[in-house]
């Protein structure tokens, strides 16, 4: 399985195609439309929030409700683009027509310069409208679908917040994948801790309220993906090093743990690996799970822990210093609409692209040119696993 985006923040539309997808599964546009609004939720959020209402449309490779095997398009419209036409409309300007809300100014922790440079673009809104978060709304789309297919597979995946501007939430690690969900979606924050769910939201306001922003830790927890999936066998095809990658590439992520992550530098051996058991009903399993449902690149039938570290967004409403690519004068950094925080909606948007990695892992390993003959090998896989 793989998928392309396509838009840009302020276009006509975001455009998801995805290929790889079995035939025969059931899809419908409700299954990816709960997604994308979970994504527009959370405190902390912009106003662009409140311009938009992300609904998607099925363009190809769905028939009556089931998918077909080839390709699925999926097309969200962005509903600001009416106010956008004359700076973002793809026709010719006429004559010495100055383009509006041309961007000269780059702002620190951005693409901005390093796009221009780059694609040597002199109007760095030819970089921002491409590389702004927006897009994720694309690729949440796109996880949608991979996620319906893990659930008809038995497979739960949840994402949530454990951590905004250094508050952190402490939870009970016996919670499954569905009780995760279940508090996640009632909290403004998206956190499994009611005990600190008012600081967060108060360091949040305060952010604004000074024209600044902050970042957090989000984490994802995956119930029942089986053992072996992944491999070994080649660096690029180890499952967790594929996460870590796809995790890195959202908007502002700047880290990713497994299970205790870099905690395990700080430890003895003998405090960081998990003791292996096994018992009639479950098979092989462990004591703990301190490395976050992986070893040697492959699953080990535990809940799969995968944190990610977002930076605070880099558009202030109080402006770092940048510098005027046209005049090369010091200047304050342009000013976009933005969020204070969006760590809320990261925590949703990781929990789709790991689902993604995950049905990609799924449909490599197994026949998957049909949903049924994929749902009964994998039926069997498990079953060939647990009496191994």
């Amino acid at each position: 399985m793989r998928y392309l985006t396509a838009g840009e923040s302020h276009g006509k539309q975001l455009t998801t195609i995805i290929e790889g997808l079995p035939s025969h599964m059931p899809l419908t546009k409700e299954d990816i439309n709960k997604s994308l609004l979970r994504r527009q939720k959370g405190h902390g959020r912009g106003k662009r929030m409140q311009i938009e209402k992300d609904l998607v449309e099925i363009t190809s490779g769905v028939r009556h409700g089931y998918t077909l095997g080839s390709p699925i398009s999926l097309v969200i419209k962005n509903d600001d683009f009416k106010h956008w036409i004359d700076i973002m409309g793809e026709d010719p300007l006429e004559g010495n027509t100055k383009i509006r809300r041309a961007i000269s100014r780059p702002r620190p922790g951005h693409a901005d310069l390093n796009g221009a440079i780059k694609y040597g673009h002199r109007d760095m809104r030819n970089v921002l409208e491409r590389s702004s978060a927006r897009e994720t709304a694309a690729r949440v789309a796109a996880g949608a679908v991979a996620k319906s297919l893990l659930k008809q597979l038995g497979i739960e995946v949840t994402g949530y917040v454990k951590e905004i501007a250094g508050i952190k939430a402490e939870e009970n690690q016996q919670l499954s994948s569905k009780d995760r969900q279940e508090i996640s979606e009632e909290s403004p924050v998206r956190t499994l801790d009611k005990n600190v769910e008012k600081k967060m939201m108060d360091v949040i306001d305060q952010a604004k309220k000074e024209g600044d922003s902050i970042g957090g830790v989000v984490e994802v927890f995956v119930e029942g993906m089986p053992a072996g999936i992944g491999s070994y066998v080649h660096f690029d095809r180890k499952l967790d090093g594929r996460i870590a990658g796809i995790v890195a590439s959202i908007n502002a992520f700047k880290g990713v743990e497994f299970g205790m992550g870099f905690e395990a530098a700080r430890k003895n051996g003998s405090q960081v690996h998990d003791e292996i058991a096994w018992d009639k009903e479950r098979g092989y399993y462990r004591k703990s799970n301190n490395l976050g449902g992986f070893e040697g690149g492959m699953t080990t039938g535990m809940p799969i822990i995968v944190k990610g570290v977002m930076k605070p967004i880099p558009t202030l409403y109080k402006p770092l210093q940048s510098v005027d690519i046209e005049s090369k004068e010091p200047f304050n950094a342009s000013i976009e609409r933005s969020d204070s925080c969006a760590v809320p909606a990261a925590s949703v948007v990781m929990e789709h692209v790991v689902a993604f990695e995950l049905a990609n892992a799924i449909t490599d390993q197994f026949p998957a040119d049909q949903f049924p003959k994929l749902k009964q090998a994998l039926q069997d896989y498990r079953e060939e696993i647990r009496c191994f």
